[in-house]
């Protein structure tokens, strides 16, 4: 099973309101890129790890590591990155089953390249990639309730609303907890 996307087709067309990305396999280099995402505290809510911040030493090992298959590893990091430009954002496969055909997807952009269709340019991209080369029958995503843009990117995605988990996500606030919302999509051949 491939471990990468080497070369996904440029989604993009002539004069498209989306910048032109890529997705790629992590590199060594990426090292302060991963930095500056992962001790972004307003990313933190979206994990299911306790919020803290993370080390360039932790980082470097998990760099070191990365290399490995989705079907060795159960998951994957596909960095966004701008056509010729920096990395911008991650796409994570995660929660993968091969006996299911299934994994887990999530969606990260650093703030300054938010809402320039980034997001939306990984997700088209990496679609086809998931069906043909990954030969996955289906992907899911938990959002926040309130996270209206992501629920947006996926719905538009072709992703369909299935539930509702209620207080799913604590909150980093005094406020308590959030609902999610569950989201799926058949990949059709």
């Amino acid at each position: 099973m491939p471990t990468s996307p080497e070369s996904l087709p440029d989604n993009q067309e002539p004069g498209s309101r989306n910048p032109k990305i890529t997705l790629r396999a992590l590199e060594p280099d990426d090292l302060e890129f991963l930095f500056q995402l992962e001790n972004d505290p307003d990313l933190w809510a979206a994990s299911d790890v306790l919020p803290a911040p993370v080390s360039r030493h932790a980082l470097r090992e998990y760099l070191r590591h990365a290399a490995a298959s989705l079907a060795e590893a159960g998951q994957m990091r596909l960095v966004i990155s701008l056509k010729d430009g920096p990395a911008v954002g991650t796409l994570d496969l995660f929660d993968y089953s091969a006996l299911h055909q299934r994994a887990g997807v999530g969606i990260t952009v650093l703030r300054q390249a938010r809402r320039q269709g980034c997001a939306q340019a990984a997700l088209a991209q990496l679609l086809p990639y998931a069906r043909q080369a990954l030969r996955l029958h289906q992907l899911y995503c938990t959002v926040a309730a309130d996270n209206r843009a992501s629920i947006s990117l996926f719905k538009n995605a072709g992703f369909r609303r299935v539930g509702i988990r209620h207080d799913w996500l604590r909150e980093n606030t005094s406020l308590g907890w959030r609902n999610a919302v569950e989201m799926q999509l058949i990949l059709e051949n």
